[in-house]
């Protein structure tokens, strides 16, 4: 059971825990879990850019439209089948559009601290 006594919670069953130990703590865990999103987003939308840029080299680039088309198609259902919906082929043509937009990768790089891979798929392809 728990007591709230001033600057600190005491536990019937166990010594008083000063409240500033408390806070601290759960402020640290926040940092932490935020640290730990921005570094996700941040790997995930350099390896869309990285995909995307990829297919757009090594295929679209060959302006071969429907050979293009068809091996993206080919390509999604193979990433989706290993890692899911996240490389369908409505997505893997955002990143090649995020590719296509974003050109240099130190561009993409300066504006991950800005914004997220949410912001950047807003746009529909």
């Amino acid at each position: 059971m728990r007591k709230e006594t001033g600057n600190q919670v005491a536990k019937t069953d166990n010594k008083p825990i000063p409240g500033n130990l408390i806070s601290d703590i759960r402020r640290l865990i926040e940092t932490a879990r935020q640290n730990v999103a921005v570094t996700v987003n941040t790997g995930l939308t350099i390896l869309y850019w990285q995909i995307g840029n990829r297919i757009r080299q090594d295929i679209l680039k060959e302006k071969r439209a429907k050979y293009g088309k068809e091996t993206v198609a080919t390509l999604s259902q193979e990433l989706t089948d290993d890692y899911g919906n996240n490389f369908n082929e409505k997505n893997l043509r955002r990143m090649i559009q995020f590719a296509e937009v974003f050109p240099d990768k130190e561009i993409v790089v300066s504006l991950i601290r800005q914004l997220s891979w949410a912001h950047f798929k807003e746009k529909p392809c």
